[in-house]
């Protein structure tokens, strides 16, 4: 019962005509779980949101959100977790083709989120301390978003062992909300980066949107055995 309401909500999400943007992968993604539950996908939004961020590609790990390059995190955010793991649903993890985009390619995508991942990690400051640019800066952690799904997926390349990327995620999680400046009186996120900070925000940010920010935790989703927690640490 609740499975089949789940299925009829995002089917409804099809209303949704999505801007030319990494929105593109919101409306893929509905329908790639779609197909992962078994239910009735449209393969004309996964293929043609696949199709348009693979164009988008720029190179060294970067994908444009949209025609024009803008110089923010949204790789982070949707482009490099979405594509990869939409091409994952639809290619049956890279073991089938899309005959009608053959340039999606689950392994290449798989390696570019690993590079990116690469630059992310040395963007980590000894303090834990990130470069804050573009939109979105609410988001926080979310910012860590390929990072921790790599980890989460043990995909990390070899460039980042895990005792490597679990000492610098903690870091930045640590210096961010370790002072508790981050929360209101209720417990909930606030608009800003550090604090209360509004103007930081987007038109189309709300509180809601700020919990982003709890996608840096995925590695929670590891065992307590894993190299993830059990490697030392290192710089």
């Amino acid at each position: 019962m609740t499975k089949q309401r789940y299925i009829e909500e995002f089917t409804q999400l099809r209303r949704v005509d999505p801007p030319y943007t990494n929105w593109l992968l919101f409306s893929s993604t509905v329908e790639c779980f779609l197909k992962k539950a078994g239910a009735k996908s449209d393969t004309y939004r996964i293929v043609s949101a696949l199709r348009k961020v693979e164009e988008w590609y720029v190179g060294d790990g970067w994908y444009s959100d949209g025609p024009g390059f803008a110089f923010d995190y949204y790789n982070s955010f949707v482009l490099h977790p979405m594509y990869v793991e939409c091409l994952e649903v639809f290619t049956n993890g890279g073991k089938n083709r899309v005959w009608n985009a053959s340039n999606c390619n689950f392994p290449r995508a798989q390696k570019r989120m690993q590079r990116f991942g690469v630059i992310l990690e040395r963007f980590i400051s000894p303090e834990g301390t990130f470069p804050v640019f573009g939109r979105s800066i609410p988001y926080r952690t979310g910012t860590l978003q390929p990072l921790a799904l790599l980890a989460w997926r043990g995909w990390l390349p070899k460039e980042l062992p895990n005792g490597q990327v679990r000492a610098a995620m903690t870091a930045v999680i640590k210096r961010m909300f370790g002072d508790n400046r981050n929360f209101n009186e209720k417990g909930f996120l606030t608009l800003g980066f550090i604090g209360s900070q509004p103007h930081t925000s987007n038109r189309y940010t709300n509180n809601g949107s700020l919990y982003m920010a709890s996608l840096a935790f995925l590695p929670l989703g590891l065992p307590a055995d894993h190299p993830f927690w059990t490697d030392a640490p290192q710089a």
